[in-house]
């Protein structure tokens, strides 16, 4: 146990906080966002360098959904020179799920093909 007081752990500064957020254009939150969800996907779908260990495609689809969701939201606020290689990385992840399910789901129906209509290799 420490004998330092809880009063004496620095608490966060919100408005710093607050402040750099406010300095950040809104695409730049977007494309983010965007690139961490396909990253987590990725990671789910056992994509990464260790494989199979992380691998959850119940979680992957709904990451991919999410950004699929995201994507066709924001695509006309983002412009296409944002939205169309963010689109390529979702439709690569939309058949890497296809490919790594073991009973494939039909062409319209898979992880945010809702969104972006169905998706065929």
């Amino acid at each position: 146990m420490s004998d330092t007081p809880a009063e004496s752990v620095e608490a966060p500064d919100f408005d710093a906080m607050t402040r750099d957020i406010a300095e950040v254009p809104a695409v730049e939150v977007i494309v983010t966002v965007a690139v961490n969800l396909m990253s987590a996907a990725a990671v789910k779908l056992g994509l990464s360098e260790e494989g199979e260990k992380y691998k959850d495609l119940d979680e992957a689809r709904k990451l991919i959904t999410a950004l699929a969701g995201l994507l066709d939201a924001g695509a006309t606020e983002i412009s296409s020179f944002h939205a169309a290689p963010l689109r390529d990385g979702l439709k690569s992840l939309q058949l890497a799920f296809r490919e790594a399910s073991i009973v494939p789901d039909e062409p319209g129906q898979g992880p945010g093909e809702k969104y972006t209509g169905p998706v065929y290799s």
